[in-house]
């Protein structure tokens, strides 16, 4: 089973649930970005929720099918087709040989995630196949490289039984609902000005935004803390650099920080954000751990 890549953009990556336990060694986690959507493709096929799938970012992907199969593509609307008819996320399919899968440009979302049967191989790097290009680890060979054209992912899973997924269960792309943070020990070096505008406030995703943060444009916070050691960065983690403009922390973050925080985004708010288009405006909402935890178990949950 293969699938070969007649057309890539530079934004196309593998990526599988990321790698755990080795930050101490100053790896990083990469892994899905919305990890949400990548873990619903693979449920779609029955695979595990970690396995390797092809997140494609922004569009401008085309591919080549080598055999007939069963694929699933779950997150952004990035005007997907099969042969020129259009193919919605969030479900499974059937794709014959010599029919061309192709990702155009984005209308909904900024991340899609394509799963196949038992997840595409690639080598296992610290137990991970992660692409991070800037640690040169992880991808199709190894060397932390984007997919390029030419490229052909294989798989060795076999045609699941078919699955269909709630639409009230996947990431929103869009929606008023606020990105939900759990407040951090640094929260109390923050004016109270600050906190209020941070809480209360629209802010803009910057241009600058990539898989190793995204900055938000807004009103500037101020902490009195004028400086600190550095320390362990979480998934999510909303630092606020000395300009005021706070940075949230996604999969290739560095693992270590000197910045304050007003704490971390959820893990399915990351998800929401990384879905984000430069120019959309959101907002963020303090929540408790436990409504956070709360959260995670319920999807977990269901995945089970």
């Amino acid at each position: 089973m293969s699938l070969l890549i007649e057309r890539s953009g530079a934004m196309a990556s593998l990526q599988d649930g990321g790698r755990f336990g080795v930050r101490h060694l100053g790896v990083t986690q990469g892994g899905a970005a919305d990890w949400v959507s990548q873990a619903w493709a693979n449920w779609l096929l029955g695979n595990p929720l970690q396995a390797a799938t092809i997140e494609i970012t922004l569009g401008s992907f085309v591919l080549l099918a080598e055999a007939d199969s069963c694929l699933a593509l779950c997150g952004a609307d990035l005007s997907a087709s099969l042969d020129d008819q259009p193919l919605e996320p969030g479900r499974s399919f059937t794709i014959r040989k010599r029919q061309r899968l192709a990702f155009a440009q984005p209308r909904q979302g900024v991340r899609a995630y394509l799963a196949a049967p038992g997840g595409f191989a690639a080598p296992q790097m610290m137990d991970s196949c992660a692409t991070v290009r800037r640690e040169a680890l992880g991808g199709l060979h190894g060397d932390g490289e984007p997919l390029k054209m030419g490229d052909r992912l294989t798989w060795r899973g076999t045609a699941p039984a078919p699955r269909t997924l709630d639409s009230s269960l996947a990431t929103p792309l869009s929606g008023p609902d606020p990105l939900q943070a759990v407040l951090g020990a640094q929260i109390g070096d923050f004016s109270g000005r600050s906190l209020f505008d941070a809480f209360n406030s629209e802010w803009t995703v910057d241009q600058r935004a990539d898989r190793m943060g995204i900055r938000l444009l807004g009103p500037a916070l101020r902490s009195s803390r004028q400086s600190m050691i550095s320390e362990g960065v979480p998934l999510g983690a909303i630092q606020v650099p000395p300009d005021g403009q706070p940075i949230v922390l996604l999969n290739d973050r560095q693992t270590i920080g000197g910045y304050p925080r007003l704490g971390a985004l959820t893990p399915f708010a990351v998800a929401r954000l990384a879905q984000c288009m430069p120019g959309t405006t959101l907002r963020l909402q303090p929540t408790a751990l436990e409504a956070a935890q709360r959260q995670q178990r319920k999807l977990l949950a269901y995945w089970r």
